[in-house]
């Protein structure tokens, strides 16, 4: 057994005691539309829904053991789900813990963090943007001699994640791990258990997951060096890492950059729906990216094989379904937005409503007759059952001069409207 194997089962054993195994579970409804043998490695069900106790349990056991360190004071610098694996692991042990937060965090986010560490946890709110809390949690450590705890980027962290390939392996009972898809970020997960199985299971294929407005970990291997991005989409707040970790990327550097798949924010959103209402299981969005990945695979590869996908986290706020919603309508096609030019002039829209087909609903109407023209505009939201009928209504508008513009896609215009 190897050095890095026997410190991964000691971490197990750590993590056992504040929560069991999470379930590995055959999905019958993917297992059947894939043709494969679909197991999901359900790392929502931890106690705080989401992996990242994992690594920072093994992150303060391990300063704990060390009686050198005296360490009494933790700080971490998080708006998601690190802050609560670290609230509740400094509750478990009855240490002092601060949580640095952007002023723009959720407040359902602040209080479920305050909720798991109780007495133990302080949650100070600095910065409109997150690298503001991580730089006032860095000056607090030094100020403090508090022991900085980071959500991915650290050889502590990474054993602790690699646990989850330790269990998988076991729940496998001797059965082939044929394919395993993981979600990155920062690099903590797919660090930690890929060099776990090199060692467990050689044979195994990996495939990396990213939401395609993050793709750091893609870009970085294709550069051979890490490339932080310009920029990112934060709509999938437990992926959208900008610069993939140090240790992390070291770990994963020997993987070509085609092992690294990007889900569209919009069709991921389709996913979460689509396990909602069908499996009953509630995903955040990061959570969702590896089954969300699964219809982008070459169906022959995975045909028959055992894959498990990591569910890596089911934080969810509730208040954002209304948006998951409305992407994944967009997305299937069956919604469409468009302003349309119109004549002020009595009946004119009655007119407009008998193009309507019998499957077309109107989701969203404005307009504000304007005097002294001839013409008004009208902001009109459209959901349909195909498709199709978009194309229909469309043959509509042209054969009957209406004037239109579909502003579907056009992301500034239709935020600042919709």
């Amino acid at each position: 057994m190897g050095t890095f194997e026997n410190s991964v089962k000691k971490a197990q054993e750590e993590i056992s005691i504040i929560f069991p195994e999470t379930p590995l579970q055959h999905n019958l409804f993917l297992s059947s539309k894939y043709d494969c043998n679909v197991y999901l490695k359900r790392e929502d069900l931890t106690p705080v829904r989401s992996y990242k106790i994992r690594g920072a349990f093994n992150f303060f056991s391990k300063a704990l053991a060390n009686k050198d360190l005296h360490a009494e004071k933790f700080v971490c610098a998080s708006a998601g789900n690190h802050a609560q694996g670290f609230a509740y692991t400094c509750n478990h042990f009855k240490k002092r813990g601060t949580v640095f937060m952007p002023t723009t965090t959720p407040q359902q986010k602040i209080h479920k963090t305050r909720a798991f560490g109780g007495q133990y946890i302080d949650v100070k709110l600095v910065g409109d943007i997150f690298d503001e809390a991580y730089e006032a949690a860095h000056r607090f450590a030094d100020q403090e001699g508090a022991f900085m705890v980071p959500p991915f980027d650290h050889p502590d962290i990474i054993e602790g994640q690699a646990t989850i390939g330790l269990e998988i392996m076991h729940q496998l009972g001797g059965e082939a791990l044929d394919i395993l898809i993981m979600p990155t970020g920062g690099g903590g997960l797919a660090a930690g258990v890929t060099q776990y199985l090199k060692e467990t299971s050689p044979d195994t294929d990996f495939w990396f997951v990213e939401p395609e407005g993050a793709p750091s970990l893609k870009e970085s291997l294709a550069a051979g060096e890490r490339i932080k991005l310009d920029s990112v989409d934060n709509f999938v707040d437990g992926a959208a890492v900008a610069l993939i970790g140090e240790h992390n990327f070291e770990a994963l550097k020997d993987f070509a950059a085609d092992r690294v798949l990007l889900a569209p924010e919009d069709r991921l959103c389709a996913t979460m729906i689509t396990m909602l209402n069908i499996e009953g299981v509630v995903l955040e969005p990061a959570g969702a990216l590896t089954i969300d990945i699964l219809q982008s695979l070459d169906p022959e590869s995975i045909r028959g094989k055992n894959v498990v996908c990591v569910t890596s986290g089911g934080n969810f706020d509730f208040e954002r379904l209304p948006e998951v919603k409305e992407r994944a309508l967009k997305y299937a096609g069956l919604k469409k937005y468009y302003v349309l030019r119109m004549p002020q002039r009595p009946g004119a829209l009655k007119d407009f409503l008998f193009l309507l087909g019998e499957d077309d609903d109107i989701a969203r109407f404005e307009y504000l007759k304007k005097s002294a023209r001839n013409f008004g505009s009208i902001l009109i939201g459209i959901e349909t059952k195909n498709p199709k009928n978009f194309e229909t209504l469309m043959e509509k508008f042209h054969e009957n001069g209406i004037q239109f513009q579909d502003i579907t896609n056009n992301e500034i215009l239709a935020n600042f409207l919709i």
